[in-house]
């Protein structure tokens, strides 16, 4: 096959433990995945063999506890490729993927999931991808089909959540919380510190990108039913998820959050105390200016907000 154009493909094999020597790192965070973790590593490492990429593939065992860190040592000498970080604690995925990115050996890292639910025979596809568009720098398979539980709640408040950081990004996002993607590592390492423990890590580091001007591209995948018990909590993480949205945005825009509150606050108190003057005789009751001053000091906040941040982007 022919190897892929724009990358130095080098020998070397996972074992080199260091960066940049390889192409492409899959990280693979692992919790409570014995049923199917090894059918996971056949697709994964049958499509990466076959693509003519140099890569590792980075499992990551979150504290397991059932029999998925011995399944994974005891497959290790059939998968040379194969890297196995145990945790001594349950640290979550965003901690997987944050400490699988810092430690890859590769140009370009892939996030995807063990539970059988994502096309993972096609991450030599999203490589590729990013090698065809230089001006890429990150490429998510966006979910044709929603197969989790609580489909009638998670798909509304999954729309709300979505538009909401799209109208904050001021960018199209066809899948906010998609767990597949490849992206350039070098690009990722300044937002690795910002990635929270949970699933909303996947929500961070789309929003850093964007956020940053950093172009992101969809591809449509399949998403299939999962395997296994989902560590998904509806209330919890769709909570997560939308402070995640509003803390990324006011990390590197505040101005486009609060701006908006300021100026409705300002306008609702103006046209208050204008309606308190007609009515009361030139009087102007406590709520119009309760508004009018939590809508400056809102404004004055902004401002200050947004001076720190370009400060600090300086």
């Amino acid at each position: 096959m022919e190897r892929p154009r724009h990358l130095t493909l080098s020998a070397g094999g996972a074992s080199a433990g260091r960066p940049n020597t390889l192409d492409v790192t899959v990280v693979l965070p692992c919790y409570n995945e014995q049923d199917h973790v090894l059918l996971e590593l056949e697709r994964i490492t049958a499509a990466m063999d076959a693509s003519g990429f140099s890569y590792e593939l980075l499992v990551i065992d979150d504290k397991s506890t059932d029999g998925t860190l011995d399944i994974l040592k005891q497959a290790l000498p059939s998968y040379p490729r194969m890297r196995l970080m145990p945790f001594r604690v349950n640290g979550g995925s965003g901690t997987a993927r944050r400490i699988g990115t810092a430690q890859a050996c590769g140009r370009v890292v892939v996030w995807t999931d063990a539970d059988m639910t994502y096309p993972n025979e096609r991450i030599p596809e999203f490589v590729q991808y990013l090698i065809d568009h230089s001006d890429v720098d990150q490429v998510v398979g966006a979910r044709t089909s929603e197969q989790g539980t609580h489909k009638f709640l998670r798909v509304p408040a999954k729309w709300l959540i979505r538009k909401t950081a799209e109208r904050l990004s001021s960018a199209k996002i066809p899948d906010l919380n998609s767990g597949l993607r490849a992206f350039r590592r070098e690009v990722a390492l300044p937002y690795l510190r910002l990635l929270p423990p949970g699933f909303s890590c996947v929500t961070t580091i789309t929003m850093s990108f964007l956020s940053n001007q950093h172009p992101v591209d969809y591809l449509p995948i399949d998403y299939a039913k999962r395997s296994g018990t989902s560590k998904f909590h509806f209330v919890q993480d769709a909570y997560r998820y939308i402070l995640q949205v509003l803390r990324m945005v006011m990390y590197f825009n505040p101005i486009k959050v609060l701006m908006p509150i300021a100026l409705t606050m300002l306008l609702v108190g103006v046209l208050k105390g204008i309606v308190d003057v007609i009515r009361y005789d030139f009087r102007i009751t406590t709520n119009a200016m309760l508004l009018f001053v939590t809508g400056t000091t809102i404004f004055a906040l902004a401002l200050l907000a947004d001076l720190i941040v370009r400060s600090r982007n300086s």
